[in-house]
Formats: C-alpha cells, sequence, structure tokens
C-alpha cells in the first residue's frame, strides 16, 4: 500500500535532485529514505527515479507519479487546513517568494503589521526572479508567489492585488527632460538604463518601448543593474533615464535636484502586481488574510487600473 510518507520523500527528491540533502530535507536517513522509496517502485513496478544520473532526475513515468504525488500531498494537507479554519485558528506558516523590484518596496508595508496583527502566522520570505519565483510555486517550494502579471501558466492561480502606473526618471541634461509629451517610442533611445536579464521589470520597458540591442550597442556606457536603486543613483550621477515602477517612487525621487519624474504618454502603462498560487494550495484562509493585509497597506488608488494599460513581460 502507497504512504504519505513515501509520496512525501519522492517529492523531496524531485525538488532537491539529490537522495541525501531529501533525507536531510525529511529528518530521517539517506538509507531510510531510499529503502522507502525503493519499496514503492517496487510495489507499482516502475522507476521512478533514473539514478544514473546527476542531479537525480524522475524517468518519464516517475514524472507523472511525482505529479500526483504532489496534488495527494495537497489534498492531504487541505484536511487539516479544514480543521484550523472550522476552528478560527489562524496559524501555521507560509512561505512567500517577491521579485526584487517589488520587495524593497512593498514589504516595508504591511510586514510589520501582518506580524503585530497575526502573531500565530509565521511569514518565511525569499526574494525571487520571476520564472524562479513560478518554478518554485509548481514545486511547492513556496506557497505563494508575488510578482507581475498576467503570466498565463498552467496550474497557477493568479489574484490581482493592485496596480503601479511606471513612470520615466530622467536626468535634467537629458532631451526627454524638456520634451514636452513622451510617448513609449521616445524611450527606445540613447541613455537608458535597464534592470539586468531575468527582471520582469525590464522585460516590461523593452516591451513598451520595444527597445533593441542596436541602441545599447552605441552607448558608451553598457551597464545594467539588478537594483532599481543602483540605477536611480546612475540617472543622478551619470545621466541618461530610466523607468521606474510606482511604489519605487519616493521622497529622493521626487525631490531630486539632478533628476525628474516624468509621465509616459496619455495611455497610462501600468504593472498589475498580483498574488500567484499553486490550484494545489490548501492554505486558503491564510491566503486570503495576507491578500487583505497587503491591499490595506498600499495607497487606495492603486486598488483599481482605471484608464491605464497593463504592460506584459511574457512573450
Amino acid at each position: 500500500m502507497i504512504t504519505i510518507t513515501q509520496l512525501e520523500y519522492i517529492v523531496a527528491v524531485d525538488t532537491h535532485r539529490h537522495f541525501v540533502t531529501a533525507s536531510e530535507k525529511c529528518f530521517v536517513t539517506q538509507p531510510t529514505l531510499s529503502m522507502q522509496i525503493k519499496k514503492l517502485e517496487d510495489e507499482l513496478g516502475v522507476i521512478i527515479f533514473d539514478r544514473s544520473k546527476q542531479p537525480v532526475v524522475p524517468t518519464q513515468v516517475g514524472a507523472e507519479i511525482i505529479s500526483q504525488a504532489r496534488k495527494v500531498l495537497a489534498e492531504n494537507n487541505r484536511i487539516y487546513n479544514l480543521v484550523n479554519e472550522f476552528q478560527n485558528n489562524l496559524s501555521g506558516e507560509l512561505v512567500v517568494g517577491i521579485i526584487p523590484s517589488l520587495a524593497p518596496y512593498l514589504l516595508p508595508l504591511f510586514v510589520g503589521s501582518f506580524s503585530r496583527d497575526y502573531p500565530q502566522i509565521k511569514l518565511k520570505i525569499e526574494e525571487l526572479k520571476s520564472e524562479d519565483l513560478i518554478q518554485q510555486l509548481h514545486k511547492d517550494q513556496i506557497d505563494v508567489g508575488l510578482l507581475v502579471t498576467p503570466l498565463e501558466e498552467h496550474g497557477i492561480y493568479e489574484k490581482p492585488l493592485f496596480y503601479e502606473r511606471m513612470f520615466l526618471f530622467v536626468n535634467n541634461k537629458h532631451d526627454l527632460a524638456t520634451q514636452k509629451n513622451i510617448q513609449p517610442r521616445d524611450i527606445a533611445n540613447e541613455g537608458l538604463w535597464l534592470l539586468s536579464q531575468g527582471h520582469c521589470f525590464r522585460d516590461q520597458v523593452v516591451n513598451l518601448c520595444s527597445y533593441h540591442d542596436l541602441v545599447k550597442e552605441q552607448m558608451s556606457i553598457n551597464y545594467e543593474s539588478g537594483s532599481l536603486e543602483t540605477i536611480k543613483k546612475l540617472v543622478e550621477k551619470e545621466g541618461g533615464y530610466t523607468l521606474l515602477p510606482e511604489l519605487s517612487v519616493g521622497e529622493q525621487e521626487l525631490n531630486s535636484r539632478n533628476a525628474q519624474i516624468r509621465e509616459i504618454g496619455e495611455s497610462d502603462p501600468l504593472r498589475e502586481v498580483s498574488m500567484v498560487y499553486s490550484r494545489n494550495f490548501a492554505k486558503t484562509q491564510l491566503l486570503d488574510v495576507l491578500f487583505s493585509e497587503i491591499q490595506k497597506s498600499v495607497p487606495p488608488h492603486l486598488l483599481t487600473k482605471g484608464e491605464g494599460h497593463i504592460v506584459e513581460w511574457r512573450s
């Protein structure tokens, strides 16, 4: 008979792709974990993992079994969560993934009040690039993600939280600083500072203004950063311009002596920030509380997109 423990073990090996690491995460010895997985394989009459490869990978049928195991484990966890909800017991752990262009600006708005209002809920927060976050959701390594949508990812639910406008932050000496009406097509020009590859906000900027590598090759400085704060300082000190999401625009940018915040066109480009989670997610009550607390923490005008249009980052 297949046991929940065996399913937990094969999911752990699939997640970590290493038997020793999986056994450590499951708090058992490696021989115990291996023996239980072998017992499961014998009972099913199939090989779940190809042990000849490093890191270890599931076989074709093994991948299907592991996918079903994740669903079974999620449903098993749902039983405990149903009891907690019935008893109105708001407790447990939420592992939250958040993208780097959002974390420094959103987290300070809600994590303090959340921990004070719900001391029995432990938030474990990990900063991840968008594609890494999505992969960890699929593998149940995190419970929920805070990132930019739409994703249209199979097996993932999206629940929009708020909508940020996208602004231009331009050095006063740049031509765009004196241009009356700045359109998206005007942004694909020399002097544009970008986030590095893998950041969804970079891809939004590229999609918004049809920025091409030809322009980048003409620039005297070719630098891409993983930090919006670094890029802001480059704009102020070295010139040029960048795009900023609304939550990242603070007093320093609004009162800068060397640069200014400008609106982009009349279409009001937006990035949609959502809470995303797997369809196997069982902690629905905790998720609802997190959603509500985040929405209460952001400026009210961000809760509706108005006349703006959402700029996608996934092609």
